[in-house]
């Protein structure tokens, strides 16, 4: 769990980690498929229908065509949008897009996730979680970032303190979450 006020860098860590900026210092090393969801529909085409963007984000993730194909049904019947996967997603809420984006992050090595479970509704969180807690136990390892505490505690085993892209403290989750806690008092 990567914890920290509005600006600490939380967002950004996750950008360098995934990829998406590279480090003004250091270096990072990444072992396996990194899965980013770092911003609600990026990647996403908001012309292009639900089923259009399974296809066009799985391949932006580095999925085959036949094997997004053999995950097709299962990616709509998770995602819970079923009557809606021929729609443009320009017409989906946030909690839609959401939905679609977590359904196709099937199989990776490393999620990373940036606030994306907190849109939608209690149903699909509660679900979605169940999904990471499963990926996990598989071995899946989970960069996660969550303004819900409760959410983070919930979820992780682990968990870092970051003010104004200074790492404050890194440790297991119940001594983080106090001074978490502590620093928002």
């Amino acid at each position: 769990g990567i914890l920290g006020l509005n600006g600490a860098g939380k967002s950004t860590l996750l950008k360098v980690i995934s990829g998406v900026y590279k480090p003004t210092e250091g270096k990072v090393i990444r072992h396996g498929k990194v899965v980013p969801l770092l911003e609600l529909g990026a990647g996403f085409d908001q012309q292009y229908t639900g089923k259009e963007n399974i296809f066009l984000y799985g391949t932006v993730l580095g999925y085959t065509k036949g094997y997004l194909e053999e995950k097709y049904d299962e990616i709509v019947e998770f995602s819970e949008l079923g009557k809606f996967i021929d729609v443009p997603i320009k017409n989906y809420s946030s909690g839609m897009k959401s939905k679609l984006g977590f359904s196709i992050a099937t199989n990776p090595d490393i999620l990373i996730l940036d606030e994306v479970l907190s849109v939608g509704d209690a149903k699909f969180r509660k679900k979605s979680e169940a999904k990471i807690m499963q990926l996990m136990e598989g071995g899946t390892t989970v960069l996660f970032v969550s303004h819900s505490l409760a959410q983070v505690r919930r979820i992780c085993d682990r968990a870092m303190i970051l003010d104004h892209g200074t790492l404050k403290a890194i440790g297991g989750i119940d001594e983080i979450s106090n001074q978490y806690e502590a620093m928002i008092e």
